[in-house]
């Protein structure tokens, strides 16, 4: 049956930035397709696993700040998983940050902080799952999240624009090696949701305004609407797919 493809019984997911937001809706909708998650963030998660938990799946919390990632703590981070559940089938690279300022007075610490988070421990993480991947002889599947600032340059987050940039780029190169291992690398490009990363801009309301004006949708995102598009690229309904960059952004990118 068709909807057998969707199904993630007896998979196990690894979510980054999972305590609130984008990542705790994508952690849920994974365990309401049936996997049991590992969920990491910073900042406590006992809510996103009491959600996993509500709908009859395990969850595994990892707190843990994804700043100064290294080869050896993502390495880490991917065996805590597979000993805690045996295997890792699933990574989304959700975890970010951002900083707001113009470029003129951008600050060397506010780039490198932004850079680190949001682009070198997608990287080294989506590195030590395809190891494990690999050395476990199984198919794999890694989600990047995006950005819209993927394909535009934005105003007043510099290091955020190169960093999205960059995952979706990264994202590409990653798919064009590791399709032939059987790992799915591809990315969600989430337009403008109502979440702490878009608070500035909905609490102006010229700004906001002005956004909602553009959207076809005529409303912010809500985290739960990436719950679909997270479970397709988790699935083996999306086996063919490879370094695809998916925009869930209310047509956004449309107008």
């Amino acid at each position: 049956m068709i909807l057998d493809l969707f199904q993630l019984t007896g998979k196990v997911a690894l979510v980054t930035g999972a305590a609130q937001g984008l990542g705790a809706a994508i952690a849920v909708g994974l365990a309401e397709a049936g996997a049991d998650v590992a969920v990491l963030d910073r900042a406590p998660l006992d809510e996103t696993v009491g959600a996993i938990q509500a709908v009859g799946r395990e969850a595994f919390a990892l707190v843990h700040d994804l700043a100064g990632t290294t080869p050896e703590i993502a390495a880490f981070i991917v065996k805590a998983c597979t000993t805690h559940f045996g295997r890792l089938d699933i990574l989304v690279n959700n975890a970010g940050i951002i900083r707001r300022s113009p470029a003129l007075e951008a600050t060397e610490e506010d780039w490198r902080a932004v850079i680190d988070i949001d682009l070198n421990s997608v990287f080294f993480l989506a590195q030590a799952a395809a190891r494990q991947f690999v050395a476990a002889a199984q198919p794999g599947k890694i989600i990047n999240v995006a950005s819209m600032l993927s394909y535009q340059g934005g105003v007043l987050v510099p290091s955020y624009t190169a960093a999205k940039s960059a995952v979706a780029g990264l994202t590409r190169a990653l798919a064009n090696e590791w399709a032939p291992l059987n790992i799915n690398v591809n990315a969600i490009a989430p337009g403008y949701f109502a979440t702490d990363v878009t608070a500035a801009i909905r609490d102006d309301p010229a700004r906001s305004a002005a956004m909602l004006a553009r959207i076809p949708a005529k409303r912010w995102g809500d985290p739960g609407d990436l719950k679909g598009i997270a479970v397709f690229l988790a699935s083996e309904a999306s086996s063919y797919v490879h370094g695809a960059i998916l925009p869930v952004d209310g047509g956004w990118l449309a107008r």
